[in-house]
């Protein structure tokens, strides 16, 4: 008996369409990310760009930030401006109230806030006078403050404004010794003109008032009231030396603790007295 023939199998003509949609597809695919490419987020494009601009252009970090860059001078220090002295530092809005304050109160009151001032320029100079001795630290009187002056160098590393660790203690027995009394401390922080740019400080506004800041803190953790602080950046304004010169850049770069003539509630009082009988004079006509 003979074998069957199996049946014939017709060709498939529409296997093409297998084909042609895997290539409709792809091709949709293809256009999908050419449009997504074209639509462009101009705000993350902006970050982007800015982000790598920073990146090839910004000069290199290194352990002294603050030494990095040109110096920048102010008017008074151009060549074409003659500056024979220091720039003076302003009266402080503080002071100037103070003073209006102790001009109207009476000479024994004045005399006993003086006699405070001895006191404690006494108590500092005592605590400091391992620091006075090696010039890191200086103390002036004025009539109506005090200024205990320390070379930043001392305090912070280039660029910080974190205390080392061994300045501490000795910052912790200055703050003891203003616990002890009841005036006002404002602690100022000054820089050199040497322009720094980090991202904790983008200028020496920040480092200045952070540094300032940082000395204001131990004085509020040794005990003093936090009421009696405060911290003052002044940037690089404002200096005491020559900021064209390695010295007077490092002589300008300090922290200067004020304290101030306590006017005391006594002399409250008397100023109350003042302002109650000025209030009740009856205006002319």
């Amino acid at each position: 008996m003979g074998r069957k023939k199996k049946p014939e199998e017709h060709a498939n003509h529409e296997r093409w369409m297998v084909s042609y949609a895997d290539f409709i597809t792809l091709l949709f695919a293809f256009f999908v990310m050419m449009y997504s490419i074209s639509v462009v987020n101009t705000g993350k494009f902006k970050v982007l760009s800015e982000s790598l601009t920073a990146a090839f252009t910004d000069p290199q970090r290194s352990l002294e930030p603050v030494q990095v860059g040109q110096i920048v001078r102010a008017p008074s220090e151009r060549p074409d401006v003659a500056m024979s002295e220091p720039t003076p530092r302003p009266i402080r809005p503080v002071e100037m109230r103070q003073m209006a304050k102790l001009a109207d109160v009476d000479q024994e009151l004045l005399d006993q806030a003086s006699k405070q001032l001895d006191k404690i320029q006494k108590r500092v100079e005592a605590a400091m006078r391992e620091m006075i001795e090696q010039g890191a630290i200086t103390v002036q009187r004025s009539e109506y403050w005090i200024e205990i002056e320390m070379n930043s160098s001392v305090l912070f590393d280039s660029g910080s404004s974190t205390l080392y660790p061994r300045v501490v203690p000795i910052l912790t027995e200055l703050g003891r010794v203003m616990m002890d009394f009841s005036n006002h401390v404002h602690v100022e922080g000054y820089t050199d003109t040497v322009p720094i740019n980090t991202e904790m400080f983008p200028s020496n506004w920040e480092l200045s008032g952070g540094r300032a800041a940082t000395v204001v803190r131990l004085f509020e953790f040794t005990g003093v009231q936090a009421d009696r602080l405060a911290a003052i950046g002044y940037g690089e304004f404002y200096p005491i030396a020559d900021n064209e010169t390695v010295e007077g850049r490092a002589r300008n770069r300090r922290v200067v603790a004020v304290v101030l003539a306590e006017i005391g509630e006594e002399i409250d009082a008397t100023l109350e007295k003042f302002e109650k009988a000025k209030n009740s004079v009856a205006p002319a006509g």
